[in-house]
């Protein structure tokens, strides 16, 4: 069983089916493409950070075409071309104990009994806010990057973009040529001329033994560092990225107080280029995390990105989370799951009955299989 299609999913059920296991994935989307169908249509394939291509599939190079339809396009080319047995849409809600087995059950009622699961839910489903006192009374407008509408929608506005990640600076680089602009951000930025791949590296070895530990992942920005490009040189040009502000108090009806300086910034509009958290409520029932909350993975070969298999429950791999939480890195972890899910069919944990008889085995006899119906 794979929960999600976005190319962590798509990864590792080419995997598996080149390895011969009989598997399901279900998508909550309606249509192939992920998260990226959701994309703001500013964002173009030319803009994106670069998008690593699926096992036997080249993906989309740059150009101006929107990225919400060149990557979605190519997803269900992809699952088409390799004949990947995706079910959609299937919102699955919780992922429960039954003996050896595990349950996936679904928002219609369904229930699929699995030995193993692969999940590849990513981050986009769960957008996060940080909380600040007042925000409930600002009477302009608050967006986060999950809703973006596009620089157009704020001409004529004052938007306060907060954040300090990619999504940040591309967002600044949209809105100053049209409109007043301040940025926020908790830390300093940390800035590169260049990319470096050995930096890169370093950031995701920095995760992976976040992950490890049982700790949640943490960006890896503060590494790699933020880099311009051309698009954003106008911005640039304007001082925009050199007036950064570090983060206000708290928020008023018609702008932003710094209580310690006694600062304060009218904006019309608040642009949370926050982030995002895993998407993996549905796993809860499991008791994957540890007291750190984060779902530590076991140390895979070499390469960190392959590190994949919940430390609490084997039966379960993580893919697009962690230090694989990038296009490049989900694509190498789902072949590092199909791998896992290999040998854990081959050498099966046992585990106690939490939640059925360990007759409900009687029901099941392949990979996956949907056992019972809701009305």
């Amino acid at each position: 069983m794979v929960i999600g299609a976005g190319q962590a999913g798509l990864s590792a059920s080419y995997h598996l089916s080149r390895l011969g296991v009989r598997h399901v994935v279900l998508d909550g989307e309606r249509r192939p493409g992920g998260a990226w169908q959701h994309r703001w249509d500013s964002l173009t394939m030319h803009d994106v950070h670069g998008v690593a291509d699926l096992p036997d599939g080249r993906a989309p190079g740059e150009s101006g075409e929107r990225a919400n339809v060149a990557v979605p396009g190519w997803f269900g080319l992809y699952e088409s071309m390799h004949d990947l047995p995706v079910e959609r849409p299937v919102k699955v809600t919780s992922v429960t104990s039954v003996g050896d087995l595990l349950a996936v059950h679904s928002a219609d009622g369904r229930t699929w009994l699995t030995r193993t699961l692969v999940n590849a839910t990513g981050t986009w489903t769960r957008p996060f806010i940080p909380h600040y006192p007042g925000a409930s009374a600002f009477l302009g407008e608050q967006v986060h990057t999950h809703d973006y509408p596009g620089a157009a929608h704020f001409r004529g506005k004052r938007v306060a973009v907060v954040g300090g990640g990619a999504s940040a600076v591309q967002f600044l680089g949209e809105l100053a040529p049209l409109t007043s602009v301040l940025w926020i951000t908790r830390r300093e930025p940390v800035w590169r001329s260049d990319f470096d791949a050995e930096r890169g590296r370093e950031a995701v070895t920095l995760v992976a033994e976040r992950v490890e530990a049982g700790l949640p992942p943490a960006s890896v920005v503060s590494v790699t560092g933020l880099g311009l490009r051309p698009q954003e040189q106008e911005a640039a040009r304007l001082g925009v990225y050199e007036r950064r502000l570090p983060m206000f108090t708290r928020i008023e009806p018609d702008g932003l107080r710094w209580e310690e300086s006694g600062a304060f910034e009218r904006v019309d509009a608040i642009l949370w280029a926050t982030g995002f958290r895993p998407a993996i409520t549905h796993l809860a029932p499991l008791h994957l995390r540890s007291s750190h909350g984060g779902i530590p993975l076991l140390r895979g070969s070499a390469d960190v990105q392959t590190a994949v298999t919940a430390a609490y429950d084997s039966r379960v791999q993580l893919v697009g989370y962690g230090p694989s939480a990038s296009t490049i890195g989900a694509s190498r972890a789902g072949r590092a799951a199909a791998l896992a899910v290999r040998r854990q069919l081959a050498h099966p944990q046992t585990v106690e009955a939490q939640t059925a008889p360990r007759s409900a085995e009687s029901q099941f006899s392949g990979v996956s299989r949907i056992v019972t119906s809701g009305g």
